[in-house]
């Protein structure tokens, strides 16, 4: 079963199919429950109400990492391996900072947030609907949620189409390069696509919002 960040994500989609049938449903009966009494609409408002309330209460505002902001959608699929099963995490994301400190939000479909991971040069935390909690530095916090260490100290770096400063890289005959034992294509505008042989195989997509 996924743990952590990737079972979120998971929670988030089941929520969205759930949200599309209930407005595929209230759109076929729209007519019928324009006829419907006023008190129906005064009990469906009153109910939906706590739901609003508690969606806002799940996006607080969070202060902003200094410097350039990154958005878009994040794609990251790690193959099953040994006694673990596959997992995939597909969100909207803001990452703010460098390596050194920094933010990375991830958001669902509908806009709830989902994950806000934190780092300096002291530690990282990942706040999630569950609490919070720390860990030495990025890579123990991708270690504890997926299994692996991913390359989130690089992340910065690679989403603005270049190596981290922090590791040797090699670059590729086409337009990309090989850095942390990762082949990063960076040939689309827009798009960055990351994969490290596995073990488990791992596959990080972004899509950018501002392909610059």
């Amino acid at each position: 079963m996924p743990s952590g960040i990737a079972r979120i994500c998971n929670d988030a989609r089941a929520a969205k199919a759930r949200s599309c049938v209930l407005h595929s449903v209230e759109h076929c009966t729209g007519r019928a429950a324009a006829a419907a009494p006023a008190r129906t609409h005064g009990r469906l408002a009153a109910g939906l109400l706590p739901i609003v309330l508690l969606g806002a209460c799940a996006t607080p505002p969070q202060p902003a990492a200094q410097g350039e902001w990154i958005s878009g959608r994040l794609l990251i699929r790690i193959d099953a391996h040994d006694d673990r099963a596959a997992q995939a995490v597909n969100a909207a994301f803001e990452l703010g900072g460098d390596d050194r400190a920094g933010e990375l939000r991830l958001s669902s479909p509908l806009g709830t947030r989902l994950a806000q991971a934190h780092w300096t040069p002291l530690e990282a935390r990942l706040v999630t609907p569950q609490g919070e909690q720390r860990y030495a530095d990025l890579a123990d916090l991708s270690r504890a949620q997926f299994g692996e260490a991913l390359p989130l100290r690089a992340l910065p770096d690679w989403l603005r189409g270049r190596p981290w400063p922090g590791a040797p890289s090699r670059p590729l005959a086409s337009a990309g390069f090989e850095q942390l034992g990762w082949t990063v294509d960076t040939s689309r505008a827009g798009r960055i696509d990351a994969q490290r042989p596995g073990p488990p195989e791992i596959r990080l997509r972004a899509l950018l919002d501002d392909p610059r």
